[in-house]
């Protein structure tokens, strides 16, 4: 199947947009790898810098390191026991170490990276260090790399800021090849509709917190990942679809033989993909134009996370690539629906994947032509139909778990789960670009009904998410509105998630209401059902526009359009003086005194809500609108 032109012509456009800062990038990406193909990295450090090096290690390592001949691969880890993604993360180290000196290399761990659970910070002040974390976990994941010891990286991560913090920071060493390993979803549990219904009865005081912890307890009760597709699992889809997964990684449930021969299996593979190897693989030039583009659409067919409309912006400019709202829009024009999984289905990603999962997702999109085939893999030589495979296992003389992958089944095991190209759910993707006189926003479509996709009511400011809840309280919503609440942008207090709204905005929707979002704060990747224009840019405390809505205007929130504004004669309009909330109160205690040099310097959310500064792009920062002209 040949590339549908509209694909052609945004990566095209991309690549024209990219072109200086790519280049540098590649520039520096291509000088370390001439250097690294002569020898190992560790042969450049001096005789006390290496002994450092190897001072801890086993004696037969001791041997393969001092000898400066072997590869090295560089374990960088988000393990710790508390969240249920990242516990199973413990024991892979020692299985790759154990895989690495199978095939003749060595494995160190090079460092942690801090992972903190949006789960547990939901409505709580940690959540304002949430999407900050990602740039610490992406310096983290620098430092860790910058001992010159390794020729190769694993990425052992899951959740929502880890997995691209870990890219970000994998790309600042974008000579090294680097796989990255999940850990996979927990069993399934309480159903996402039953616990929502709990939750919603709970936001209506119809029961008491006894039975909603109840709940909470059947639906997070195991090692794994949330089942649920929200950010975490949308991590897991781009790495597979972006070609940095072993085909079929994402879904497979750990504390399986499968998941623990996937592991050792990364080991293996990560050293084929050395400069001392026929396979050299930096991920510099694996994570191009497009696989960019190819990690859009998987997100767009599969209803993923609004989080990536930042964290995916970030992650293209860390390769030297500018992408911004328009072109997730442009695609979203041209790309089919092909999964519902909750919050956009009643399934969730363990049933998503038994019926066919990314396998099948990714050939169906090849095949239409939505898919750049062509690609740079960790898998190899055949591109991205690789990942139309699934790995299994099988018994071999002495080998009873033999990793051998096989193609995915012509049809689609549920199709209310998946949905082959030729009849998708929808022959829209799932995230819209808004403009008007409110600034830039997403919207999340693909989990909201069409008949709440247009919404036309008096606007409710809110300058705390606290309040708007408090008001429910009150009884004081019980009416159409557009609930507006700002000074939630990364600048004012490092751009929390609002999900705590979702209960109660989905019981008003539920009781005939028109009732809408807008705010410069971000929506949980589980989030869904009420439309909610969200990561409004220019944020408030950077002269957006939300400073200038007052209690009582019209706002217009029109998804199918792709507009929202506030309905205020123009003259009016621009004599308001702009109210911006103050932000103090969150610029301090719990850990968030330590945040304000990225407050300070972090980019608008379309720009990826980056706070690393100019140098890392080498170039001025500008706003993506400037590079496109």
């Amino acid at each position: 199947m040949s590339l549908h032109p509209r694909l052609i012509d945004i990566t095209q456009r991309i690549r024209a947009r990219s072109a200086d800062t790519r280049q540098r990038y590649l520039a520096r990406v291509d000088r370390l790898g001439r250097h690294h193909a002569q020898a190992v990295q560790r042969a450049t450090l001096g005789c006390t810098n290496l002994a450092h090096g190897y001072a801890a290690s086993p004696a037969q390592d001791k041997i393969w390191l001092r000898a400066q001949r072997s590869p090295n691969i560089g374990i960088v880890s988000s393990y710790n026991d508390m969240l249920s993604a990242h516990q199973p993360l413990a024991e892979f180290p020692a299985w790759i170490k154990q895989a690495a000196r199978e095939a003749g290399g060595t494995a160190q761990f090079a460092g942690g990276v801090p992972a903190m659970c949006d789960g547990v910070t939901q409505g709580q002040p940690g959540m304002e260090l949430s999407l900050f974390s990602r740039d610490v976990i992406a310096m983290s994941t620098a430092i860790a790399l910058s001992h010159q010891m390794f020729d190769a990286v694993l990425c052992l991560g899951v959740c929502d800021k880890i997995v691209p913090g870990l890219l970000i920071g994998a790309l600042s060493f974008g000579h090294l090849p680097t796989i990255f390993v999940p850990a996979g979803p927990m069993p399934t549990g309480l159903s996402n509709d039953d616990k929502a219904h709990v939750r919603q009865r709970f936001a209506a005081g119809q029961i008491g917190q006894d039975a909603l912890l109840a709940a909470e307890e059947q639906a997070y009760h195991a090692p794994g990942t949330c089942t649920f597709y929200g950010t975490a699992n949308s991590n897991q889809m781009l790495m597979e679809v972006m070609g940095l997964h072993l085909p079929g990684a994402a879904f497979i449930p750990p504390g399986t033989p499968l998941r623990e021969a996937l592991t050792r299996q990364a080991a293996h593979r990560v050293l084929q993909l050395t400069a001392q190897g026929q396979e050299y693989t930096p991920i510099g030039h694996l994570v191009d134009e497009r696989a960019i583009v190819n990690g859009i659409v998987g997100l767009l067919a599969t209803g993923g996370s609004t989080n990536h409309t930042l964290h995916l912006v970030a992650m293209a400019r860390a390769a030297g690539i500018l992408i911004d709202w328009g072109d997730f829009d442009e695609l979203s024009r041209i790309t089919p629906a092909l999964a519902r999984v909750y919050p956009n289905g009643r399934a969730d990603v363990n049933q998503f994947h038994a019926a066919g999962g990314l396998a099948f997702v990714i050939r169906e999109l090849l095949d239409a032509g939505l898919l750049h085939g062509d690609v740079m893999t960790v898998a190899g030589s055949e591109g991205l139909r690789a990942y139309t495979r699934q790995p299994t296992l099988v018994a071999q003389g002495d080998h009873p778990h033999l990793l051998h992958w096989q193609d995915v089944g012509p049809s689609s095991g549920d199709l209310s789960i998946v949905a082959p190209a030729s009849q998708p759910f929808s022959n829209h993707g799932g995230l819209r670009c808004l403009r008007g006189n409110l600034g830039r926003a997403i919207i999340k479509v693909s989990s909201v009904k069409p008949e709440h996709q247009t919404v036309q009511a008096p606007a409710l400011v809110f300058d705390e998410q606290e309040d708007l809840l408090a008001a429910y309280q009150r009884g004081e919503l019980a009416r159409d509105f557009v609930a507006v609440v700002r000074g939630q942008g990364p600048r004012a207090n490092g751009m929390p998630e609002l999900h705590a709204l979702t209960p109660t905005l989905t019981n008003l929707q539920d009781q005939g209401f028109k009732v809408a979002l807008v705010t410069d704060g971000r929506m949980s990747g589980a989030s869904g059902k009420v439309p909610a224009a969200i990561h409004v840019t220019p944020e408030v405390v950077a002269g957006g526009p939300l400073a200038r809505v007052r209690n009582g205007d019209l706002i217009r929130l029109d998804a199918l359009a792709g507009t929202l504004d506030a309905l205020v004669p123009p003259d009016e309009w621009a004599r308001r003086v702009p109210e911006c909330p103050e932000r103090r109160q969150h610029h301090h205690d719990l850990g968030r005194q330590l945040f304000g040099a990225m407050r300070h310097s972090v980019s608008g959310a379309e720009q990826g809500a980056v706070s690393f500064g100019e140098d890392w792009l080498d170039t001025p920062s500008h706003d993506i609108q400037e590079t496109q002209a």
